[in-house]
């Protein structure tokens, strides 16, 4: 068991996992800031004066919430192929990196755009009378007044949805994502033993999740004091 161990916890294999981390940051980070833009968007749109654009995002937040990331991200990687080649009747090559983040991007943004629309509900109604009394715009206010002073209230939040990102992440080894978890299977089935493989895939999440959770800790203690 002990050569097993050897074998597997070798420098080239932990630098093999290590890079798989590197992309599970990278769908994680690039997710995030696709989940935050459409959480924008979707909030303004659940917000707006307009049934259109309510019905919009209501639709919007309830068809993301409410279906399995895994579904969405299937939909992405062979959904759209394939229905592209019954549209044109050309195939369609996809990159699976690119597909995972998409797909984990615009389920992020449904969860992110409550997110944001609380914390511009939680801005205080005077606010926006302020705006109009001198004669701002109603998406001026929105973008001078009301977004900079919920950006405080959200920002711990996102970071745990950055958090969960982060273990979302490992769903992208499905497509053929070679990330974090993907590594580990690699590993696994070179040595015939996914015990090992998988408790160093874990320990290197926790590593994650942790580091960040004492970020978030630190920044909320920050934004508190400058309250």
């Amino acid at each position: 068991m002990w050569e097993t161990i050897v074998k597997i916890f070798a420098p080239e294999n932990i630098l093999f996992m290590l890079r798989g981390m590197r992309i599970s940051i990278v769908v994680a980070v690039c997710a995030t800031v696709m989940g935050i833009l459409l959480g924008i968007v979707g909030a303004v749109c659940k917000m707006s004066r307009s049934k259109a654009l309510r019905v919009l995002g209501n639709v919007y937040v309830e068809f993301i919430r409410g279906t399995p990331m895994l579904l969405q991200l299937s939909f992405f990687y062979l959904g759209i192929p394939m229905l592209y080649q019954m549209i044109t009747g050309k195939y369609l090559e996809v990159n699976p990196l690119l597909m995972g983040i998409l797909a984990i991007g615009i389920n992020s943004g449904a969860y992110s755009c409550e997110l944001i629309r609380s914390s511009i509900n939680a801005i205080d109604k005077g606010q926006w009378e302020a705006g109009m009394s001198i004669g701002l715009t109603r998406s001026k206010i929105l973008k001078k007044i009301i977004l900079p002073q919920s950006f405080k209230r959200i920002i711990p939040p996102l970071t745990s949805e950055f958090i969960t990102l982060i273990k979302d992440s490992s769903l992208v080894s499905t497509i053929g994502v070679v990330d974090l978890m993907k590594s580990s299977n690699i590993l696994g089935a070179r040595y015939y033993n996914y015990f090992f493989p998988m408790i160093g895939a874990a320990l290197i999440y926790l590593v994650l999740t942790l580091t960040i959770s004492k970020f978030t800790g630190q920044l909320e203690r920050k934004l508190a004091e400058s309250d």
